[in-house]
């Protein structure tokens, strides 16, 4: 018997690389290795499951079981991969030890928390997968107040998604603005008010120093280094991720931020592969559905023995931030860019151009998001 292409992870990159392998190969032999329960779910849905009022297990799509009978793959969940030997083409997990044709990282990144003081520090929750909401969900339904650490995208979205259900929000960000990879100031400073006037409390350029179990016994004390305190039912971070590469570096692989992959996913061990947010693509994580979906794309093909280059053009990142959509690609914070801004009561276009005038990115607001697919055409490939 052929041995398998084996998978590690369960999460959107694994589940699409299994879909395009099937669709392209019925017979080839798939196995799946999850440290979790292994249920399909659209991740991004996690922005808004609190004015949805969704339950997780309304997020599931398709249990473990009803997966891998669709796909005619092997998945074992609750299995942890404790060792890769590339030598021999071997992991283990669970004490059992697995042979693979191909192997394929796809271990995804994990939520960083911030180092603060306090004995509250391990009551910090983080929304990066299902089971993490699964574990925190009968907290945050019952909480009235939610400090969010991290006012980037996901975070952004969680603290506008939790406001618009009812709940008191405070958020709390280093930066001095929101977004602040990925926005520029005059952009920002719109998304800040749209905000505020939702009831987010936002706290730039500070950071919490202290989190402490309250006198109740239910709430948290809150101190930040700015010196203001005050107290809310339950804390979230959302201040960024690092790629989950420790088997990877273990096993003698390249690893700087992510895995190190080239233009064909392939890492510096034969017939190893690494894809989705674990990936490190030409110096570059890419924790996004669409590179994900164009890699998946490229690696079924290499898998199935037809080698397979991932080309990323420039591509559009979604804020879900429903008070102030905004859409956005291409360069659009360089300190060197000229902007040319075109606003109106119905929302913004924002045109970066560089010292040749040539377009580098833009963003566009609210009702002028129909101009995003038209600029879109107009930047230069991503790689």
């Amino acid at each position: 018997m052929s041995k398998p292409i084996i998978i590690i992870g369960s999460g959107f990159a694994a589940y699409q690389l299994v879909k395009t392998l099937r669709r392209q190969n019925t017979q080839q032999a798939i196995t799946v290795i999850t440290a979790c329960d292994g249920d399909d779910y659209n991740k991004p849905d996690l922005s808004h499951v609190f004015s949805k009022k969704q339950t997780a297990g309304d997020l599931v799509r398709m249990n473990a079981l009803q997966f891998a009978a669709e796909y005619n793959i092997t998945l074992l969940t609750r299995h942890r991969v404790d060792s890769i030997d590339t030598l021999n083409k071997t992991l283990t997990a669970n004490n059992k030890q697995f042979a693979y044709d191909k192997l394929v990282l796809a271990t995804g990144a994990s939520a960083f928390i911030p180092p603060t003081q306090g004995c509250g520090s391990d009551r910090i929750i983080t929304l990066n997968s299902l089971s993490e909401y699964k574990n925190a969900q009968q907290t945050l339904t019952e909480a009235e107040s939610v400090l969010v650490i991290g006012a980037g995208l996901i975070g952004t979205e969680i603290a506008m998604d939790l406001s618009s259900s009812g709940r008191k929000v405070v958020m709390v960000d280093p930066a001095k603005s929101l977004l602040a990879a990925m926005l520029p100031d005059f952009i920002a400073a719109q998304l800040y008010q749209s905000l505020g006037n939702s009831g987010v409390d936002i706290n730039l350029g500070t950071k919490v120093s202290r989190l402490e179990q309250a006198a109740d016994g239910r709430s948290m004390d809150i101190t930040l280094d700015c010196g203001r305190t005050f107290q809310v039912d339950a804390v979230i971070s959302a201040a960024g991720l690092q790629a989950n590469a420790r088997l990877a570096s273990e096993a003698g692989i390249s690893c700087r931020r992510g895995i190190v992959v080239d233009s064909k996913l392939q890492t510096s061990a034969r017939d190893v592969y690494a894809l989705g947010d674990c990936a490190e693509i030409q110096g570059k994580l890419q924790p996004f559905l669409q590179p994900i979906l164009l890699s998946a794309n490229a690696l079924a093909k290499t898998l199935l023995g037809q080698p397979s280059e991932i080309k990323l053009p420039a591509m559009l990142v979604k804020v879900k931030t429903p008070d102030y959509p905004i859409q956005l690609c291409g360069s659009t914070t360089q300190a060197e860019a000229r902007w040319q801004i075109d606003a109106s009561n119905q929302g913004m276009t924002a045109k970066a151009f560089d010292n040749n005038d040539q377009l580098i990115g833009f963003v566009v607001t609210q009702e002028h998001m129909k101009q995003a697919f038209p600029l879109l055409r107009q930047l230069p490939p991503a790689l």
